[in-house]
């Protein structure tokens, strides 16, 4: 163990999260090192009843764990953040309801946009709303805790912390676990444990590319191998997640991460490689729209857990909430925001096979101000990100784009100006008629005008 801090805070911004929040936790309180010293654990969110659960949450593990932290909620944001030495962010304002907008409408238009949370004409919508509260949150860190990072689970994660970047002093770090996803489809392919896996990755979150794939105990490069059993695969297997990222592999020679429904956002061809775009927030628009009726569709993520073996009658959702904390069976999760604070704080230098963070010539052929993803170190001093060689020319230009299109929506966000958001719609590669992006722009603004910034022609 390097140095130890006197004390320590951490702040979790959207602690009503049903995902991010409970992992975070419990990462939170298993980890010797972070309880190694005072600890105060502060939990914000505006929501107060899921808020609240998270507090019990964090209180009974406190307790079943003789840990002696100090656990405060709070919905005041300047309390939240106030001194802390590192804030983690999660949020997500009515979550579906605008998703389904972002999903919906650009498609109306004709726009060939998947998803559309991190990529397409819905992912900059999706941007302009998240940057509001985060440039709010980075803005008081500011004055209460400016030494402080922010960890940032939020998406759109490139966008976001390319935004808060360039429009804050803070410290920000994007982090996903897209990665993970990716080493395990390799695993699969490769009939070898993740853990024997030497991998390095670098590009755009959702749009990162294996560079390496080494086998961790005799030092083969597990390329060749990998580009033999993907033509000997079953066409169809587990088709849905990663009949895409085979095609990138025969086309690029490099296979990317994480999979078809995200990989799929940056590029025009993408939906026809993801047959679950089609009941993704499924409804019946004879029966109006759900924004407005209120009853919000299931969101289908991909076809890889067969969402379809849903019940004709009656809800789906199997999974009660445990009564009480098993500690039997309490343990970490595969995030590795907790890694990253403990690296820093105690000056544990610990290496991160991908990071979000602005380029800075790291790899060669984006932006320097381009927030990319790429595999990095951490200590006392921060964060050390690794230089990396140059992606093929190809890749290199489609990352490229993206960073364009950050750079417009950033500043569309800025001059509150809907002809730069125009700008990036054009170029974006799901987007294939004028009038319909100037008629889609103008609808957006009007459905979401009570989240998103004021924007004019």
């Amino acid at each position: 163990m390097g140095r130890m801090p006197q004390k320590l805070k951490i702040a979790f911004i959207g602690a009503g999260s049903g995902t991010f929040a409970p992992l975070t936790i419990t990462d939170v309180m298993l980890s010797d090192t972070l309880n190694s010293v005072p600890l105060e654990l502060a939990l914000m969110d505006l929501a107060e009843e899921p808020l609240r659960k998270r507090e019990a949450y964090a209180n009974e593990l406190v307790r079943g764990l003789g840990r002696s932290a100090r656990v405060v909620a709070t919905t005041r944001l300047e309390e939240a953040v106030d001194g802390a030495d590192f804030v983690i962010t999660a949020i997500e304002a009515r979550r579906h309801h605008y998703w389904t907008q972002d999903f919906h409408v650009p498609r109306r238009y004709g726009f060939r946009q998947i998803f559309g949370e991190n990529g397409g004409p819905g992912a900059m919508f999706h941007t302009l709303r998240s940057l509001v509260p985060l440039l709010e949150i980075a803005k008081t860190m500011e004055r209460l805790c400016p030494n402080a990072w922010m960890i940032n689970y939020s998406n759109p994660e490139a966008k976001l912390v390319e935004g808060i970047s360039k429009l804050s002093g803070i410290k920000v770090v994007g982090l996903c676990h897209g990665i993970g996803m990716g080493i395990r489809q390799l695993s699969h392919f490769l009939d070898i444990p993740a853990q024997d896996l030497d991998v390095t990755a670098c590009g755009m979150n959702h749009f990162s590319w294996f560079q390496k794939i080494v086998n961790r105990k005799t030092g083969e490069d597990l390329y060749p191998e990998l580009i033999r059993r993907e033509r000997e695969m079953n066409w169809l297997s587990d088709w849905d997640e990663i009949a895409l990222s085979r095609i990138m592999l025969r086309t690029y020679g490099l296979y990317p991460l994480p999979g078809a429904n995200h990989i799929g956002e940056y590029i025009g061809w993408g939906d026809g490689f993801l047959a679950s775009s089609h009941i993704q927030f499924f409804y019946d628009p004879a029966d109006g729209n759900p924004w407005h009726t209120g009853n919000m569709p299931p969101f289908v993520y991909s076809f890889s857990k067969n969402p379809t073996d849903i019940p004709l009658y009656g809800s789906d959702d199997k999974q009660a909430p445990p009564a009480s904390i098993d500690f039997d069976k309490l343990k970490g999760s595969h995030e590795v925001g907790i890694p990253m604070i403990e690296a820093i704080a105690f000056d544990q230098r610990t290496e991160f096979k991908a990071v979000n963070v602005p380029n800075r010539g790291m790899i060669p052929g984006l932006y320097d101000d381009m927030v990319v993803e790429l595999p990095a170190y951490a200590d006392g001093e921060g964060l050390h990100t690794r230089q990396m060689d140059a992606l093929p020319a190809p890749i290199t230009e489609m990352i490229r784009l993206q960073g364009t299109i950050h750079k417009l929506v950033i500043e569309a966000y800025v001059e509150q100006s809907r002809r730069k958001l125009l700008q990036a719609l054009l170029i974006d590669p799901t987007v294939s008629s004028y009038h319909n992006a100037v008629a889609l722009i103008d609808e957006m603004c009007e459905l979401q005008k009570e989240i998103l910034p004021p924007m004019h022609w």
